[in-house]
């Protein structure tokens, strides 16, 4: 038995979806059907990637550590595509050091980027969802806010909030239709482990069991699964797409 998955009509708010592991999300879900708003801080750029993708996609810049560029990216999507039904608050940055070293401003703007950021759209979102009775709300979090990784407090506390914070809106919601659950992706191929030494390289290897990282695409298939009817009895939980690595 052969299972399609179809999102026509519904209208996808995907984050940091210029490149990485968000724009192989926006793509995976424009395949299936949906228009999807492409979010970056370049206008320019998120512009260029929606063209590529063609009809049902249109690109907004969106700083996701300014809530009302949240909120004018928001009202920008809903005007041109529709209301918002499918929300991935993919955005998100780091700025390591260790703890004694951490600046309260590197602090500061990986919590307001990666945590306030979500808690931002998924407000401007909620209501309209409520209202429908339906609704996908999918946050990218990360092993590390699972298991902590040294040099990267800020982080990782930024990555375990989302869970709580998804956890949270996944009860008060329920009861209107809106699913919120997250997905939490070991080391994947993008330009951040690409350069990579080659040492650390084989090292991090050795400690996922599949002996390889994960590729943008399977982190997206993950988050096209929550988005379909086959997730609709699933919520407040935090799906993990790493390779075996924490298991």
């Amino acid at each position: 038995m052969s299972i399609t998955i179809d999102l026509t009509g519904r209208v996808a708010f995907v984050t940091g979806s210029t490149r990485g592991i968000g724009r192989a999300i926006a793509e995976t879900l424009h395949e299936a059907g949906a228009s999807v708003a492409i979010l970056g801080r370049s206008a320019e750029t998120a512009t260029a990637v929606a063209e590529a993708l063609g009809e049902r996609a249109r690109g907004f810049a969106c700083d996701v550590t300014d809530p009302e560029a949240i909120r004018a990216a928001v009202s920008a999507c809903e005007a041109a595509l529709g209301p918002v039904d499918i929300l991935v608050n993919n955005a998100g940055l780091t700025r390591d050091n260790l703890l004694l070293r951490l600046s309260e401003a590197d602090w500061d703007e990986v919590l307001a980027a990666n945590l306030r950021g979500a808690f931002i759209a998924t407000q401007c979102v909620i209501k309209g969802m409520m209202k429908r009775r339906h609704g996908r709300i999918i946050n990218i979090t990360s092993v590390v806010g699972l298991t902590g990784n040294a040099g990267q407090s800020n982080y990782a506390a930024s990555k375990a909030g989302l869970i709580g914070f998804t956890k949270s809106i996944a009860k008060e919601y329920a009861a209107r239709g809106v699913l919120a659950n997250c997905i939490a992706p070991g080391f994947i191929e993008t330009d951040m482990t690409a350069v990579l030494p080659e040492g650390p390289r084989l090292a991090l290897l050795e400690s996922i069991p599949l002996g390889r990282l994960g590729a943008p695409t399977e982190i997206a298939g993950a988050v096209l699964y929550l988005a379909s009817d086959l997730a609709g009895y699933v919520t407040g939980q935090v799906l993990v797409v790493d390779g075996g690595m924490i298991s």
